[in-house]
């Protein structure tokens, strides 16, 4: 959806100074801040904390496979 705001020029300059800093587009530094407000639906929430997750684990199989058993197998 498109959305037109009226915003001081200032603003907008520093606002993008900041999402560039940031590795962001101004469109998306907004997007994000009003996810933040809004909140972001259950399954949008779970969806991204499993990405941050997997993304931080560091984990490697180094393509082993188990076999079902071996998963559930207790030591």
């Amino acid at each position: 959806m498109n959305l037109t705001l009226s915003i001081d020029p200032q603003l907008v300059a520093r606002a993008r100074e900041k999402a560039a800093a940031l590795g962001k587009s101004l469109n998306q530094l907004i997007r994000d801040y009003l996810e933040q407000v809004a909140g972001r639906s259950d399954t949008e929430r779970v969806v991204s904390e499993l990405r941050r997750l997997s993304a931080r684990s560091g984990g490697n199989s180094r393509g082993k496979r188990w076999t079902r058993e071996q998963l559930h197998e207790r030591s």
